[in-house]
């Protein structure tokens, strides 16, 4: 059967306004004058009989819908939580809904079903993956469907090198799946969680000036429609739908299997330095065209660009000979030595706001949770962020070297904690004339960071890729050899405090809204689907929707989900106001 399985449950206890409520209890004879204990007993009996008569009225008078579960609850218990409402959230926590209707369907004929009694119903399923889009594009509070239990590698061809699985299953269970078969994907997140059918449909994406985003990967697919059944789509079969449901958001039916196009797995070699942005200009064409993987790691307030490079291991030369010149340990003294410090120097804040300082030893944390740490004392203080990006930049000092291992174990990135992020695509020449506008845009956002003096944090990440025939992606182009640059920016959630989160989430609009007022038009920037968000002031909505109509193809796109899905039960509020659908074709 289908099974509706909660991702976190919380203890429920409902919360009754104040409603204007009067009873009136006729008032206890007049006692005899000769007992007073009497008097009293009588007294405090009719006290009792009011509060009791007035709690069971406000209990039966709450205006409880006929189908609750808990209408018929005793007295005096908070009515439990229904064992059918789960609450969803994303991985940052930075969206939320409660449901009833949370979907995991074992196999394809369940999938079938379950998607037909919903458009019969006009019931939301909306697609929803591991939940890690930082702007919850799978979330729907109508119901959900979740391939979880859809993870099966159901064919593999070696000649072909080509792969055919359920697309519920995880990216790191495929990775291992291959290895005995001695293949590998093309490329990489920087997470290994993500389900392969929401890591194609969002348009995800590795580094590599020569390598597409992770949708080029894809050869076939078979979705589960809701007007057309299940239906199989690739470069022969139904090109134009093929091409535009690549990266589909999960708007025109819910992917259930996907043929993806692997590679041999083999060694890398990354290689991690520290540059600067002027050593940086005069070798970024060589840097771009002569490794198969790079990224930079800007520092905000610094000079300091963190280089990282992958490339196979040389058949020749073998690894290279390498003895870094720091320990882990060493590496990460300045940094704990930083925050003992700071423990004192904040011992006040910790206590008035309950950062945890106790947890575990120091000594065993990684970088990135030293790093939460520190920012979790005063996140949005510019001098205190600035001292902590000073740190993480002689970390990345200390820790310059090489590492040997599979591309399936080196092509990864610690991300850290909880967080807000904001990722934008935009073109940035070909491998052969790179235009240098990949920089320029680097160099005017951290221009804007010290100018209004925003505490942000490091790093900011710069990636590229070559580009994507998938028109719905933001690195789309006709142009076989162009490139784009995509950057992320970045504010960490480093606590659990209510108040500091939503000091920390405003603090990041505005650093958001300031890139999108100075840099998106000039580059032509667009956000990453997975982290696009709906503007809160309904104002500026208008112009996001007529600003992505002018880079992506919005019309066939909602023709085809008429077409697909002319109930809109695959849809959530994001779609919704994004790609508002017109009544007339």
């Amino acid at each position: 059967m289908i099974r509706a399985i909660s991702l976190k449950n919380r203890s429920f206890k409902p919360k009754f306004t104040n409603k204007p409520f009067s009873t009136t209890v006729p008032p206890p004879p007049p006692p005899p004058p000769s007992s007073t204990a009497t008097s009293e007993t009588r007294k405090y009996l009719g006290y009792t009989a009011l509060v009791l008569f007035s709690g069971v009225a406000t209990y039966y008078s709450f205006p409880f819908s006929e189908n609750a579960k808990h209408k018929k609850a005793q007295l005096f218990r908070y009515a439990p939580l229904p064992e059918d409402l789960h609450t969803v959230s994303n991985w940052s926590g930075t969206h939320e809904v409660s449901t009833r209707d949370f979907h995991q369907p074992e196999g394809l004929e369940q999938l079938e079903g379950l998607v037909k009694a919903a458009n019969e119903k006009k019931a939301k399923i909306r697609p929803v993956g591991s939940g890690l889009s930082p702007n919850g594009i799978g979330l729907a509070r109508n119901g959900m469907v979740n391939l979880a239990l859809m993870d099966k590698v159901l064919e593999v061809d070696k000649g072909k090198k080509q792969v055919r699985v359920q697309a519920g299953i995880r990216v790191q269970e495929l990775v291992d799946s291959l290895k005995s078969h001695g293949l590998t994907l093309q490329n990489f997140a920087s997470i290994r969680e993500q389900q392969i059918g929401g890591i194609v449909q969002v348009g995800a994406h590795g580094t590599g000036a020569k390598l597409p985003p992770i949708d080029e990967q894809v050869i076939s697919m078979k979705l589960v429609t809701p007007a057309k059944g299940t239906i199989e789509i690739s470069k022969e079969k139904d090109p134009d739908l093929f091409y535009l449901a690549r990266v589909g958001l999960g708007g025109l039916g819910v992917v259930a299997e996907v043929t993806l196009q692997c590679v041999e797995r083999q060694e890398l070699v990354e290689h991690t330095f520290i540059s600067n942005m002027q050593e940086i200009k005069k070798n970024h064409k060589k840097l771009l065209s002569e490794n198969k993987h790079v990224k930079y790691l800007y520092i905000p307030y610094t000079n300091d660009v963190v280089v990282v490079t992958c490339n196979p291991v040389s058949k020749w030369r073998g690894p290279p000979k390498f003895q870094p010149k720091y320990s882990v340990d060493e590496a990460l003294e300045h940094v704990r030595e930083f925050y003992k410090e700071s423990l004192i120097k904040y011992k006040s804040v910790i206590k008035s706001k309950s950062v945890d300082e106790k947890g575990p030893d120091v000594n065993e944390l990684s970088f990135t949770e030293l790093r939460d740490k520190l920012l979790a004392l005063d996140p949005l203080n510019k001098d205190h962020v600035i001292k902590v990006n000073q740190a993480e930049a002689e970390f990345w000092r200390k820790s310059e070297g090489y590492r040997v291992g599979w591309s399936d174990e080196i092509l990864g990135f610690d991300c850290g904690g909880q967080q807000w992020v904001s990722e934008t695509c935009f073109p940035a020449g070909t491998v052969s004339k790179p235009s240098m506008k990949d920089l320029e845009f680097i160099e005017d956002l951290k221009k804007l960071i010290e100018k209004q003096e925003i505490p942000a944090p490091a790093p900011i990440e710069q990636r590229w890729t070559a580009r994507s025939s998938s028109p719905m992606s933001p690195a789309s182009s006709s142009k076989d050899d162009d490139i784009f640059s995509w950057v992320g920016i970045i504010m960490y959630l480093p606590t659990t405090d209510a108040r500091q989160r939503k000091d920390i989430t405003d603090e990041f609009f505005h650093y958001r809204r300031l890139t999108q007022e100075q840099l998106w038009d000039k580059y032509s920037a667009y956000e990453h689907w997975a982290k696009i968000e709906v503007p809160k002031d309904k104002d500026e909505l208008p112009a996001l929707q007529a600003r992505l109509r002018r880079r992506f193809p919005v019309d066939a796109y909602n023709k085809a989900r008429r077409e697909l899905d002319p109930n809109k039960i695959l849809s959530n509020n994001l779609l919704e106001k994004l790609f508002p659908q017109s009544e007339t074709v």
